[in-house]
This record gives C-alpha cells, sequence and structure tokens, in this order.
C-alpha cells in the first residue's frame, strides 16, 4: 500500500498577535507588545504552503479555532450577560488573561497532535493525539478545539483513531509533533518514532534546564507510543539537553529536523549526545538493515544562540528525488553570515543529500517564536485514507485563492494587544470563522 507525507499547514488565526505570552521563547519575549500585522502573516503562511504545493509536495489547512475564547474568559470567572461584557471585564481587570484567551498560537500546528500513520500501528488505523499543551496557559485551552477539529476531518472510526489529549496535569505534558519524528526507508515502510522529553515526572535524578522550565514530559511520550500501538523496537525516547533549554530550544524542532533517513541536529541538541546519536542509529539499524545520514552541525560552525536566533533548524526537510533533499528556511537564515556559509557548504557537497535551499520571509511568525516546521503538521497517509478524509482542506489553487480572499476580506493590517478587548473584533473574527467554515466545507465547527 502507497503512503505519502501531506503537510498540514495552520492557518493564521485573525487575532496574531505579540502579546510574549511564551516564556522560554526567546522571540516571544523579545517581540512583547509590539503591534502585529495579522494579514500578512496568515499571506506568509499562505504562500509559502502554496509554493510547496506547486512544487509538488502535498499540503492541506488547517484552519484556526476562535478567539478570543469567550468560554475560556467565563471559567476564569469573567461575568457579563453578553460575551461583550466578559471581554470588557477581562480587559479592564486582567488583560494578560484577556491575552491568553485571545492568542493565535494554535497557527503552530506542529503542536497540534502527534500521529502514527496506519503502517506503524498495532491495529492498522492511523492515530492522533492532540497535544494538551499544559505546559503554557495560553495554549491549554487549544486541545479542545483540535480534537474536535481532527475528529471531523478524520471521522472514520474503521480507518482512523482520534485520541483525547492525555490527562494527568503537569506529570503528562505534551507539546505535540513538535518533539516527535519518523524516520523511514519510505512513507510506506515501518518507521521508526523518535520522541524527545525535557524531564520527568517520575524519575527525580535526571539533569534539568536551570532557567527555563522543560516543556515535554517522557511518560507523556511514553503513553503516546503505547495508545497509538507503536511496537516497542519501532520506539526511541532521548532527552533534549537542558543546557539547550535555557538557551531557548523549548521545543526539540527549534534544535533538529528529520526527513525519511536524513537527521539534521546541532550539536547540542541532546544529553550526552554522542551517546543519543548512537542509540538512534543503532535503533534504526536494527529495525530496518539501513543507516540514518546524521548531519551534526558543529557548535564552531554555528552556535546554539545563532540556531536559536535563526531558527535554522525549525526548517523544513522534503524529498525532491530518491537522494536529493529540499530544505525550507525562514529568510532570517539567508541574512547569517554563519548559516548561510553552513548552507552553502551543504550544496556544494555531493554527499550532502540537501540540494536546495528555499527561504521564506514568515517575518510575522518568526517574531513570535515560530519557523516552517512550526507551521505544519505531517501526516502520513495511504492512498485509500486520503480519499475518507472530510472537508475542503487539501490545498490547490482554486482554494488558495478562496483562503486569500478570505482572509484579504477579515483580517486586519495591524493589532496591538491593547486591541483584544474591542468587541468589534470579536464580532469580526467570528464572521470571519463562519465563512470559513462554509469554504472548508465544515459545518458546526465553531461553537461560539
Amino acid at each position: 500500500m502507497r503512503y505519502r507525507e501531506i503537510n498540514f499547514d495552520g492557518l493564521v488565526g485573525p487575532t496574531h498577535n505579540y502579546a510574549g505570552l511564551s516564556t522560554g521563547n526567546l522571540a516571544s519575549q523579545l517581540h512583547r507588545g509590539d503591534r502585529s500585522n495579522p494579514r500578512s502573516a496568515a499571506l506568509q503562511g499562505l504562500e509559502k504552503a502554496m509554493t510547496l504545493g506547486r512544487r509538488g509536495f502535498p499540503q492541506a489547512i488547517l484552519p484556526p479555532p476562535a478567539r478570543p475564547e469567550i468560554r475560556a474568559l467565563r471559567n476564569w470567572g469573567f461575568a457579563g450577560k453578553s460575551d461583550e461584557d466578559v471581554l470588557a471585564e477581562a480587559g479592564r481587570s486582567a488583560p494578560q488573561l484577556l491575552a491568553a484567551a485571545a492568542s493565535a498560537s494554535a497557527m503552530w500546528t506542529a503542536n497540534a497532535c502527534t500521529m502514527t500513520p496506519s503502517c506503524d500501528s498495532r491495529d492498522g488505523r492511523a492515530h492522533f493525539s492532540p497535544a494538551n499543551l499544559n505546559a503554557k496557559l495560553h495554549r491549554s485551552i487549544e486541545p479542545g478545539f483540535t480534537h474536535r477539529l481532527l475528529s471531523a476531518i478524520f471521522d472514520d472510526e474503521e480507518r482512523f483513531s482520534v485520541h483525547p489529549p492525555l490527562s494527568g496535569g503537569d506529570g503528562m505534558a505534551d507539546e505535540g509533533a513538535a518533539n516527535h519524528t519518523r524516520f523511514c526507508q519510505s512513507f510506506s515502510a515501518a518507521g521508526l518514532h523518535l520522541f524527545v522529553f525535557g524531564r520527568s515526572a517520575i524519575l527525580r535524578d535526571l539533569p534539568g534546564p536551570r532557567h527555563y522550565p522543560a516543556r515535554q514530559t517522557l511518560e507523556s511520550c511514553q503513553s503516546i507510543a503505547r495508545r497509538h500501538g507503536i511496537p516497542e523496537e519501532q520506539s526511541l525516547f532521548l532527552q533534549q539537553s537542558p543546557a539547550a533549554v535555557d538557551a531557548g530550544v523549548f521545543h526539540n524542532d527549534v534544535i533538529s529536523v528529520g526527513h525519511l533517513e536524513t537527521f539534521l541536529v546541532h550539536e547540542d541538541a541532546f544529553l550526552h549526545q554522542p551517546d543519543a546519536l548512537s542509540r538512534l542509529q543503532d535503533a534504526y539499524f536494527l529495525l530496518t538493515d539501513r543507516r540514518l545520514q546524521i548531519i551534526e552541525v558543529p557548535r564552531d560552525r554555528v552556535s546554539l544562540r545563532e540556531a536559536v536566533r535563526t531558527y535554522l533548524f525549525n526548517s523544513q526537510l522534503l524529498e525532491m528525488e530518491p537522494g536529493r533533499l529540499l530544505l525550507v528556511v525562514p529568510s532570517e537564515c539567508t541574512r547569517s553570515k554563519a548559516v548561510s556559509t553552513l548552507l552553502e557548504t551543504y550544496l556544494r557537497d555531493p554527499e550532502n543529500p540537501v540540494s536546495e535551499v528555499l527561504s521564506f520571509n514568515l517575518h510575522e511568525s518568526m517574531r513570535n517564536g515560530g519557523g516552517p516546521a512550526c507551521l505544519r503538521q505531517r501526516i502520513v497517509l495511504s492512498a485509500n485514507e486520503e480519499r475518507h478524509l472530510r472537508g475542503r482542506i487539501l490545498l490547490d489553487e482554486a482554494l488558495c485563492q478562496d483562503l486569500t480572499g478570505w482572509v484579504m476580506r477579515h483580517y486586519r493590517d495591524h493589532l496591538s494587544p491593547a486591541d483584544l478587548g474591542d468587541p468589534r473584533l470579536l464580532e469580526e473574527v467570528r464572521t470571519a470563522l463562519d465563512e470559513l467554515s462554509g469554504i472548508l466545507h465544515l459545518p458546526d465547527l465553531y461553537q461560539f
């Protein structure tokens, strides 16, 4: 059975703003309070997705949740006869809680869920677990909508299993596919699932970061592997370097990226890295009788600080043809001498699989700490499974044109955190999302 990878890109929501809610994310903190441009943010994301679609890489769209999330504000004690009253009270008395309820962070769909292809699961179904995102208040309100959205798109229990988010609070903190990579010879072949964690809720002797909290637990990774029915020999669990977390590597996709049998990784990505990479290589060889091509970037070529600043590793690797990979990077990489020199070296090396580098202006997303990899969720499906997807979500020229027109009609070209309490914004968002559900053929997706 033939499988292929579809990149499901998050459509940036109308409340995209810079409230600086994500501690440990240096870009988020640096641009706190700045004025954003939601329209440009959405168009930049669509341009990346459609450009890759035109290059032959399958793309799909995941719509944003409704924001501000009034039900969350009511749950947090803000009262009023109308939703506008609730919004006003929150804006007056707790603007940071209003900012959390209005965050557009669901645009980074690498955190939406972790998925396992049916060719890797014991029951022969594709499995999805929405991330609970317990580590951050503004993201912890996303899983309910994510579960509803995935259940609507993958609405076929014979072929798909959409699990609820993990329960268990902080001990089961799960950040989704930003800490997960599947290695395989082809998408149809058995894959090795690399789960990366920052801490353990049970093992107290593990070293941890000192400045910023580690977000993903070992226990959540193990739980995802169990509930998805991944055989033990197809799972590997490695710990992030605590020093990397303190340098701003809040997710593993900020410091490494893998695709098929290639792994591009910084020297300081993992705890005890030589041993970690040896374990990875051994696990893959035992499963496939093949070796991974691990491209380790030395710290003296690109420092940890420069890797975080440019988001070199928050990139996409895509196979153009066997042995030739396209590396999709944010334009910040091309303006870095260290990073651009490294990439030029790769392009000149016939033994290096990176054969082309394609950069995108994702300035709006990058200022909040999200690059190309953050904006996409990798979904591996068989041709038969693709035929059973619900909704108009596979991106083509017609859908891109419809979404571009929709953005131009409904999105503001500037937004500051102070604007989040504007009742007109709430009305604008709801009108826009009501129309979007029609464009995507996903009725009843939004429950205002």
